[in-house]
């Protein structure tokens, strides 16, 4: 049984009106997996693993070896982001989901401006609406496949940016406000999606935050925080200062251990060996202009396939606001976008479903740098294949 059989035949969970079709060999992929978070992990990185099972797994996180673990990923994130010096990469456990609460505790003053526009970028603004020791925040919404512009506003002192809107397929130019000096108001990003598949420029951000599940390849459960001298003064001052703060989202505690290069508590180590050997692949095939560029180059791929079917539209009409790392197709109404998920899932290609609260008969593809562009031009006639067999 070849592999792409074997994908076929663990590939449940689709209705029985589509697994009668069978996409032929020559036009799967070489591997199927696009999905948007967790996503393809590279065979390399679970080599990795394995390798490290003898003398980092399973052994004390405040030893050396875990901590020279943790040390070569922060030396290597700042080399991949072309960090200044002052920069300190910080991190935790929980990912970036806890790492908003983490920020209404430690990062944000009193009052943050917040720009929404999908789903995880509502999120933040919820915590920090949430948060009783701050003032309201200012939220700026958009439509869904737009995004809004942040704003000098008298009173905010930290301005609160996605990179990538995961939910949605729309990506912003990161841009400081005009006129906000850092010392006025930080600019904090949520790059779960983007980092290491976006290109951005430090000067324009304070603090740029992710999970290692998207470009990096990695399981979940940690975050990670690239942080300007001007954010390490915040969180130095907010930790002297007497908020309350529970240790677990003590940014100031984070701060002292990252820089000891470990966290407060046991990390997920087999995350860290794994996004440790996708910085090594990054770095040594170019570091993020590699990176970004398969992004792109997958991206250039999709939606030009895309605008050249009748059936089938970019989401995100700017093309200047397209993400290159996760792509959003609407089909048209006569196709059951369902239904061609489930004929691509029965036949080994994972996860090219629509993000569920959208709500939309849509595909949405991870173009992240792992997966090979080629296999997201592969995906395209793969689509063309199923939607011809469902008409």
């Amino acid at each position: 049984m070849s592999w792409k059989s074997s994908l076929r035949r663990h590939a449940g969970g689709v209705s029985s009106d589509t697994t009668s079709i069978t996409i032929p060999d020559g036009l799967l992929p070489a591997d199927g997996r696009f999905g948007c978070g967790p996503s393809k992990v590279r065979h390399e990185q679970v080599e990795a693993i394995v390798a490290a099972r003898d003398t980092i797994l399973g052994t004390s996180h405040r030893k050396p070896a875990v901590k020279n673990l943790v040390g070569d990923v922060r030396s290597n994130l700042s080399s991949l982001f072309s960090l200044p010096d002052g920069w300190e990469i910080l991190l935790g456990n929980g990912g970036s989901t806890v790492f908003w609460d983490i920020a209404t505790f430690g990062l944000i003053n009193n009052r943050s401006q917040h720009l929404v526009f999908g789903e995880f970028s509502s999120k933040f603004a919820d915590a920090s609406a949430a948060a009783p020791h701050l003032g309201e925040p200012t939220i700026v919404t958009s439509d869904v496949g737009d995004h809004p512009a942040a704003n000098a506003e008298p009173g905010i002192d930290l301005y609160a940016l996605t990179h990538n809107e995961t939910s949605t397929g729309v990506s912003m130019q990161l841009r400081r406000p005009s006129g906000v000096a850092a010392e006025q108001g930080l600019v904090a990003v949520d790059a779960t999606s983007g980092a290491g598949g976006l290109m951005w420029n430090p000067a324009d951000v304070d603090v740029y935050y992710f999970a290692p599940q998207k470009c990096f390849a990695s399981d979940g459960g940690l975050w990670i925080a690239a942080c300007s001298p001007a954010a390490i003064d915040r969180i130095e001052t907010i930790g002297a200062s007497d908020r309350w703060r529970p240790a677990s989202l003590d940014l100031k505690i984070a701060l002292d251990n990252s820089k000891k290069n470990q966290t407060y508590n046991t990390p997920a180590v087999a995350t860290l060996v794994m996004l440790n050997a996708q910085l090594d692949w990054m770095l040594a095939n170019g570091g993020l202009n590699f990176a970004a560029g398969r992004s792109a180059e997958s991206a250039q791929k999709l939606y030009s396939w895309a605008e050249t079917r009748d059936w089938a539209t970019p989401f995100v009409t700017d093309p200047a606001k397209r993400s290159n790392v996760v792509g959003t197709i609407d089909i048209a109404d006569h196709i059951d976008a369902n239904e061609v998920c489930s004929a691509l899932r029965a036949n080994g290609i994972l996860d090219t479903d629509a993000y569920r609260k959208l709500g939309r008969n849509q595909l949405r593809i991870g173009m992240f740098p792992a997966i090979d562009p080629a296999d997201v031009a592969a995906l395209t006639g793969c689509i063309d294949y199923v939607v011809e067999q469902l008409s």
